[in-house]
């Protein structure tokens, strides 16, 4: 599965995912998306085939839903929140590594999420 990390989270992210083999992009690496709407980015990532992480439900979900309703394809969302994975707390990031990794190594095909919706498991060791 192909992955576009949303903007709230650092570029770090995407890098250590990709030396870990799995190709991730973050918004933020890209000139194209940094401060891009919402829909843009979800256009973008409809276009490359790839699945957004982010913790903006409030806004993807629609997003998502309104493709759907127009028999249009997405390549997934994978959710999360600043509960399960505090963007404020050190070893976060670690653990979004870790979950990541886990959870692209278990989709990996391109379409393993198309037109879905899952929730990041909680993993509660760094990477």
């Amino acid at each position: 599965m192909k992955l576009l990390v949303d903007q709230m989270w650092p570029a770090t992210l995407a890098d250590r995912l990709r030396k870990r083999g799995h190709d991730v992009v973050a918004v933020i690496e890209r000139k194209d998306l940094t401060h891009a709407a919402d829909d843009m980015v979800f256009d973008t990532s409809r276009r490359e085939e790839r699945a957004v992480f982010t913790e903006n439900v409030r806004d993807y979900l629609p997003l998502a839903t309104d493709c759907l309703g127009r028999s249009e394809e997405f390549f997934g969302l994978i959710l999360t929140s600043d509960q399960s994975y505090p963007r404020g707390h050190s070893r976060t990031l670690g653990r979004v590594v870790v979950a990541l990794d886990r959870y692209l190594i278990e989709h990996p095909p391109t379409d393993a999420l198309r037109n879905g919706i899952d929730w990041l498991p909680v993993v509660n060791r760094p990477a």
